[in-house]
């Protein structure tokens, strides 16, 4: 099977189809880029293109990420649903009144055990007061879980994971990057910027996985249906934010490979990735998502981009055969 490659634009520029290929051209002149193995396009920059273009890239299967030039967040493009399924969508509709909070328990748990195997490495190399949060991680969520009778109860469970996952930083982050507060729109300092962009390239990247199954992608569990927003991506990619977003981070910034002065914009405070900045996060994400690991149901290596993937098909296992849901687990690898 070829490999399905991610594309990333940085400058501002026009995108079109010339021959069988896409056309990319700036004041620098002209890039090419082949279609045939393309299956993610992300601008990171503005970029104009014409319905022409979007035509080309339906038919190939494309799906397209845009940014503004800060870095946010602005949208997703993908061709029609092809795969999409009627009486799927009946039964997801159906889980989220009966089943809702089996499913969103289920992905809770899984951010925990994600959370806990992450900060578990510390602990082995000597960061012995995480102890307590560890332990608590093991035992007391889990019977919060089990106790909790709503889904404001799950979700205030979920609120406590990441807070006590973001007070832990102190413990092995530099002092440049120790979270304070967690603050998402805009980012105020370093680490709140990196989790902020980790967290939307990993929630792009569940959009696109889930654009090839037969989910609907706007009926969520854990997260509440909104328009306006792939709500059940929320829900998919929790479980790997432990694995790939703050993986990376943590990898970046406890081996200098980012740093303050040299990768976030000081004009803005520093709460802002520069282009430089991007470009080495970007490239460390991909190297963590596009990591391969035997898979042990599988029988085979995976990476993290199809264990998302992989986690959808549970998903929809759970919806027609009743299989139990469960997400990811970093520690058992499937």
């Amino acid at each position: 099977m070829a490999k399905e490659h991610t594309r990333y634009i940085f400058s501002m520029g026009e995108l079109k189809r010339k021959d069988n290929s896409i056309a990319f051209k700036n004041e620098k002149g002209s890039v090419y880029i082949p279609i045939e193995d393309t299956k993610e396009l992300y601008c990171m920059n503005e970029v104009s293109l014409n319905t022409k273009f979007l035509d080309f890239i339906s038919k190939a299967g494309i799906t397209m990420h845009f940014f503004n030039y800060h870095g946010n967040y602005s949208g997703s493009y993908y061709p029609k649903d092809a795969l999409i399924s009627g009486d799927l969508t009946i039964k997801q509709s159906f889980a989220y009144v009966e089943n809702r909070l089996v499913i969103a328990k289920a992905i809770v748990q899984g951010i925990a055990e994600n959370v806990r195997e992450v900060l578990y490495h510390y602990y082995r190399h000597g960061k012995t007061d995480l102890k307590p949060l560890l332990d608590w991680l093991k035992k007391d969520v889990t019977n919060d879980l089990e106790k909790a009778e709503n889904i404001k109860q799950i979700l205030f469970i979920e609120g406590q994971i990441w807070n006590r996952f973001y007070d832990s930083f102190k413990h092995f982050l530099p002092e440049d990057f120790i979270l304070n507060k967690r603050v998402k729109r805009p980012p105020d300092n370093p680490i709140n910027a990196l989790i902020s962009f980790g967290n939307t390239l990993l929630y792009t990247k569940t959009i696109s996985a889930i654009y090839r199954t037969h989910l609907n992608q706007s009926i969520s569990f854990l997260h509440s249906p909104r328009e306006g927003r792939f709500s059940l991506s929320l829900d998919l990619c929790e479980v790997f934010k432990p694995v790939v977003v703050f993986r990376t981070i943590f990898d970046c910034v406890n081996n200098k490979k980012l740093q303050v002065t040299k990768h976030f914009d000081k004009n803005l405070n520093f709460a802002l990735l520069n282009e430089q900045g991007k470009k080495i996060f970007i490239e460390n994400f991909e190297n963590r998502i596009n990591e391969s690991f035997l898979h042990p149901t599988l029988k085979r290596k995976t990476t993290y981009k199809s264990a998302i993937r992989y986690d959808a098909y549970k998903l929809i296992k759970f919806l027609i055969e009743n299989r139990p849901f469960k997400p990811f687990s970093l520690k058992d690898k499937c």
